[in-house]
């Protein structure tokens, strides 16, 4: 699924399950850092841009979902950013429920553009290829089914934000966070007149 999708469902997870900003962001970030292995794709455009471009090694095909999509990424994770944490054990728990949401997630909806295109999951890696998790059923990427996710947790996560002092926005950016939540409340009270 895109990190956009991770991100919202991490952080309704985290919203609903902690009980102050910084710890609701640590654990929204625990449901997108596992796609940080994903960057070789950076790389990978700028060899194409440069034109030196060697069919045998892209970086993102090869590392993306081998990194940091498994129980070495998930422990690494969760340890930094109960670190940052107020409430560190519980912080250190949400961070390994979200990370594994956002494997299953992967498993269920990352195929690309092709029925034979799927990213399996190596929950070892990468200190081993076994067990490797793939499911033959696995919707691809721009699917409808994660369009439809994606537009429901959105909604989900606009609902939940209008009720509190943050939102998703916050995990990146506090300043955008206030704006954003001030326009959400306007339109929540145009909406919604008491």
């Amino acid at each position: 699924m895109s990190p956009v999708t991770h991100l919202l469902a991490s952080w309704i997870i985290a919203a609903k399950t902690t009980d102050n900003p910084r710890d609701c962001r640590l654990v929204a970030l625990a449901g997108i850092l596992p796609d940080v292995d994903g960057l070789g794709l950076v790389v990978d455009v700028a060899k194409g841009l440069i034109r030196h471009t060697d069919p045998d090694y892209y970086y993102y095909q090869r590392y993306h979902h081998y990194v940091s999509h498994g129980i070495l990424g998930a422990v690494v994770t969760a340890a930094l950013l109960a670190c940052f944490a107020r409430r560190r054990a519980r912080v250190a728990f949400l961070a390994l429920i979200v990370f594994h949401l956002h494997l299953l997630c992967d498993l269920a909806g990352s195929r690309g553009p092709t029925p034979d295109d799927l990213w399996p999951i190596f929950y070892f890696a990468p200190m081993s290829l076994h067990p490797m998790w793939i499911w033959k059923g696995q919707w691809p990427l721009e699917g409808w089914q994660n369009r439809a996710i994606s537009v429901v947790l959105f909604f989900w996560a606009l609902w939940i934000s209008s009720a509190r002092r943050d939102s998703f926005v916050g995990v990146f950016n506090r300043r955008a966070d206030r704006v954003f939540l001030g326009a959400l409340h306007k339109w929540r009270a145009a909406l919604l007149p008491l």
